[in-house]
This record gives C-alpha cells, sequence and structure tokens, in this order.
C-alpha cells in the first residue's frame, strides 16, 4: 500500500457541486487494472481516472478511464477532469495553451479556452442511420411511440452512444425508460436530445441514459462524450448552430451546462467548468 494523491473533480457543472463527479489518483505508477477497477467500483462514481507518465512523445500526460463496468478507451468529462487535476498538481504542459492527453483512444488535444478547459471531440468509430427494427426497439426501451423519435443517428465515439431527437426538451425529461424491454445485443447507450424554447440559455436538453444492474434504468449527470458526437451529428446536418450549450442532469437535480465551440478549422470542441471539490490522498 502506497500514499497517493487523490482529487474529487467536479466537471461541467453551472457551479460547484452540480456538474458531474470524477475521482482522480495522481501518480498512478505500479497499479494493476484489477486495482483501478476495484477503486473506480469503491468510489461509486460513474468514473474514476489514474493518472501516469506519458508513453506517446507528443502526450503531456497518461491517463487510464475506468466506469463501473471496465475501463473505457475515452471519455469526455474524466478528460477535462483528469487534465484540470494534473495541472492543479503542477503539470507543465509544452505548449501554453494545448495539453496533450494520451489514453485509450490516442492523443486528445485540450485547450483553455475562457478560463476553462475543452477537447476536440474525437472521431466517431460509428456514425450513420440507425436500422428501423432497432429504433423501434429503441422505442419500445424509451417507453414513447415509435413516431415520437423525429430523429436519430449513431453517434458512437466509444461508449456506442445512439442519438435520439425528440420533440422538445419536456419530451426528453418525460422519458423513463425500460432496459429489460431491450432485445438487441450488447448493452444500449442512449442520447437524448430536444430544442429548448427559441431565445433559451441553452440551445438543447440531453440525457445519457444505459442499464445498470437488473436492467435498471441508469442516467449520466452530463456527459462529454454524448455532447461530442451529438454537438458532430446537429452541426453537420444543420439543426444547430456554434457555439451553443447544452442543459444536461436536469432530472438529477444537477445542472449540467457543456459549451460547444467550432474553430475555424471545422474542429469541434466541448468545454465546462471545472471545480475541485475534495483534495488528498489515498491508501492504494
Amino acid at each position: 500500500m502506497r500514499k497517493r494523491g487523490f482529487v474529487e473533480v467536479d466537471v461541467f457543472g453551472a457551479v460547484a457541486y452540480r456538474g458531474n463527479p470524477l475521482a482522480v489518483v495522481l501518480e498512478a505508477e505500479g497499479l494493476s487494472a484489477d486495482q483501478m477497477l476495484d477503486f473506480t467500483r469503491w468510489t461509486n462514481f460513474s468514473e474514476a481516472t489514474f493518472l501516469l507518465p506519458p508513453t506517446s512523445p507528443e502526450a503531456d500526460y497518461k491517463v487510464r478511464i475506468f466506469t463501473q463496468r471496465g475501463e473505457l478507451p475515452f471519455a469526455g468529462h474524466p478528460t477535462l477532469g483528469t487534465c484540470h487535476a494534473w495541472l492543479e498538481a503542477g503539470g507543465k504542459p509544452r505548449s501554453p495553451d494545448r495539453i496533450v492527453q494520451e489514453c485509450g483512444a490516442g492523443n486528445v488535444p485540450i485547450k483553455r479556452q475562457n478560463g476553462k478547459l475543452a477537447f476536440a471531440a474525437p472521431p466517431l468509430l460509428r456514425s450513420g442511420p440507425v436500422e428501423e427494427a432497432f429504433l423501434a426497439n429503441v422505442a419500445e426501451v424509451l417507453g414513447i411511440p415509435r413516431a415520437a423519435i423525429l430523429d436519430s443517428q449513431w453517434i458512437d465515439n466509444g461508449p456506442g452512444w445512439v442519438g435520439v431527437m425528440l420533440k422538445d426538451r419536456d419530451a426528453v425529461l418525460a422519458v423513463q425508460a425500460d432496459f429489460s424491454r431491450y432485445k438487441g445485443p450488447g448493452h444500449l447507450d442512449v442520447g437524448l436530445v430536444g430544442p429548448h424554447p427559441s431565445g433559451s440559455d441553452c440551445a438543447f436538453e440531453v440525457r445519457a441514459l444505459f442499464a445498470g444492474e437488473n436492467n435498471a434504468m441508469i442516467e449520466d449527470p452530463v456527459t462529454g462524450s454524448l455532447n461530442a458526437s451529438l454537438a458532430q451529428w446537429l452541426l453537420t446536418t444543420g439543426k444547430a448552430k456554434a457555439p451553443y450549450c447544452t442543459s444536461q442532469g436536469t432530472k438529477l437535480g444537477r445542472q449540467g451546462r457543456p459549451e460547444i465551440t467550432r474553430d475555424e478549422g471545422g474542429a469541434i470542441w466541448i468545454g465546462g467548468n471545472t471545480f475541485t471539490c475534495v483534495q488528498g490522498s489515498v491508501d492504494l
């Protein structure tokens, strides 16, 4: 056992304690994947991350990202929260305004913008239309008529997201999914999106839904990977115009506010607030 630096970071919240929490273990050298998974499950957070020296010559640090189910190659709120923790612990990026994170998905650029951090949306692993039979089953899982789904798209950048657009914010918030109705292979991760009224502070309401134990619905408070892939879908099809922000976590009493921008080169960036809420050490 060894004492290692440890922080809990709130990510994407409009204010501290209203976003998505992340556990970050600093100086994680020597830990096995099983130890990382055990610790993640113990925290009961959706994700925990483990900071390591980079192996890529272009990267500033390396991170391993774990959920309650296992390791992920990439995830959004862990990316921003880990970068925040690394910088706060004294990390010095090669470039003052650009940080490069090494993870299972490769090297991910992160930048500072308006006093916040933002990551570049990674390329989609799967995109395109959703098969009609599969979409009908998704509607059944969501407990809504098939006609209530106005549009859909595969928007998988790692977790396996299928994007589903509903009429408006209220329709998104009314969904109570039953994942025992899912008939497909593997697990189902659904990203719901619906527009807010014109003139609202946020452009869209977003929810991230997936199955837990005994097919119980689990909702992620604020999800960077989902907001990234939704932005790639909505911006490329003209359903949204950057910059915009989304609202997520409303049903859970959170106030997530991911911010989506697009630079002159066409790259999409997902940013938001990061706050250190707990700081200390853990024996691992």
